[in-house]
């Protein structure tokens, strides 16, 4: 099980923090809160105990393990979930081996940003005859989505194969261009139900079809996200891990700390960082509370590697604007260690000598959480015993509850996104979309432009 460790977050422990008082005042309101939404039963509560879903993945195992590539074609909430597992769960080299040391599991690739560079990256190091391309859209209207499903549409069909052999939708289950176009040609899609976002449907054929098809447990998965719900609905606060993410952001926030910042010591785990940002910003990031008025609400999400990052933000974090709450996420038990040989008598580096990677990787982290402290920069710790299907369920839906318990915090609709609309119908204006030709965007009045 996941562990929390929220120390730093309150007085004595560091000046600033989260005081007895404060806490004990917004505890009847967190316990009301999850009340709340235990009774409301959000859309990514109920795709859990939804059998029909993970079924329907279950369905295309066979078919999908004839295959050597898998390729999720989507963008935002429609691949971050999945990359995250990907590169959680499997190792640095999985494209690089061989199918027998993969298992029988297919390699997995991601075509999101339409950068041209690394879209035909990625086909260069493809054999389509050989590959199943997930095309991954709710609304089944993304420009990105649409723009690389026309090319790979073609692409097979340039050579001579079947697009309804190699493609798979996962799509709204009854609108939608993706969905018309599934049933017109027969081509396999699954279901994304109509409530759910796309940044909370990891847990939804969204994320187990291209988890199924590297190898991930997707049993484990749901089970470990199914234990973290049960402790989402406590009603005592302390024994609450998502009451206490939330109530701890929610106080810090209200004492001018708006940015929150995660910082995986695991390479494994640095892309839960990126899922974590979007769940966070688009979700909390709003400029309309829930009785119209104005607000601009939000906290900015920001995401750290550790080691790394101590030698490149970590300054900023320790001496500057006291504004960021830093969320250290921590791996007791590595897959691998390196040991560190004895190799120079020199003071300087004999003192590594003997010592283990994940040793000096721990140390660092606990250096960097006292440093901040020592500063009176409120962290907390997530504490990972294992990287393994069943934690990573847990930290979805924990961060899933809390971003739903900040929503209620903040009066804000933490489900809908307003404020990404806009850019996506002037695109669609400027690539000429029928409906779109007039549509009007600001243009500057006055151009600054250096060469």
């Amino acid at each position: 099980m996941l562990r929390f460790d929220f120390s730093f977050m309150f007085e004595p422990n560091v000046k600033g923090g989260i005081t007895e008082e404060e806490f004990s005042q917004i505890q009847p309101t967190m316990t009301r809160f999850v009340e709340e939404i235990s009774r409301e039963k959000p859309a990514f509560v109920k795709v859990l105990f939804d059998r029909n879903l993970m079924d329907a993945v279950e369905d295309l195992r066979e078919w999908i393990l004839n295959f050597d590539n898998f390729v999720v074609i989507g963008i935002g909430g429609s691949s971050l979930g999945a990359a995250a597992l990907a590169n959680a769960l499997k190792p640095f080299d999985w494209n690089y081996l061989s199918k027998s040391e993969r298992g029988g599991y297919l390699r997995i690739f991601f075509l999101e940003n339409v950068d041209p560079d690394y879209t035909a990256s990625v086909l260069d190091r493809i054999d389509p005859r050989y590959t199943i391309f997930n095309v991954v859209s709710k609304s089944g209207s993304t420009a990105e989505c649409l723009a690389h499903y026309q090319i790979i549409r073609g692409l097979l069909e340039v050579r001579g194969l079947n697009p309804s052999e190699h493609i798979v939708f996962t799509t709204d289950p009854k609108k939608g261009l993706l969905r018309r176009i599934a049933e017109r040609e027969k081509i396999v899609a699954l279901d994304i139900p109509p409530e759910l976002g796309g940044r909370f449907s990891v847990l939804s054929p969204v994320g187990l079809l291209p988890a199924m098809a590297i190898g991930v447990d997707i049993k484990a998965l749901i089970d470990g996200a199914k234990d973290a719900y049960a402790k989402c609905v406590a009603l005592d606060v302390w024994k609450n891990p998502a009451a206490m993410m939330a109530a701890c952001h929610y106080l810090h926030k209200l004492k001018g700390r708006r940015i929150s910042v995660m910082m995986p010591y695991s390479n494994r785990l640095y892309t839960l960082a990126d899922w974590f940002r979007q769940l966070w910003a688009e979700s909390l990031g709003k400029k309309y509370s829930l009785n119209g008025e104005e607000v601009y609400e939000g906290l900015t999400p920001i995401k750290a590697l550790g080691v790394v990052d101590q030698h490149s933000q970590v300054q900023l974090y320790n001496e500057g604007p006291d504004d960021k709450t830093v969320t250290f996420v921590e791996v007791e038990n590595f897959d691998r260690d390196i040991l560190i040989p004895s190799i120079h008598d020199d003071e300087e580096i004999s003192y590594l000598g003997g010592k283990r990677l994940s040793n000096l990787l721990r140390n660092e982290l606990f250096g960097t959480e006292r440093s901040l402290a020592f500063n009176n920069r409120p962290s907390m710790r997530v504490i990972f015993p294992s990287i393994d299907a069943y934690e990573l369920g847990q930290f979805f839906m924990y961060y899933e509850f809390t971003t739903a318990l900040m929503g209620k915090l903040l009066n804000i609709n933490p489900y809908d996104q307003p404020g990404v609309e806009l850019g996506k119908q002037i695109t669609y204006s400027l690539m000429e979309r029928k409906g779109f030709e007039k549509m009007a965007f600001p243009e500057p009045s006055k151009r600054v432009v250096i060469e």
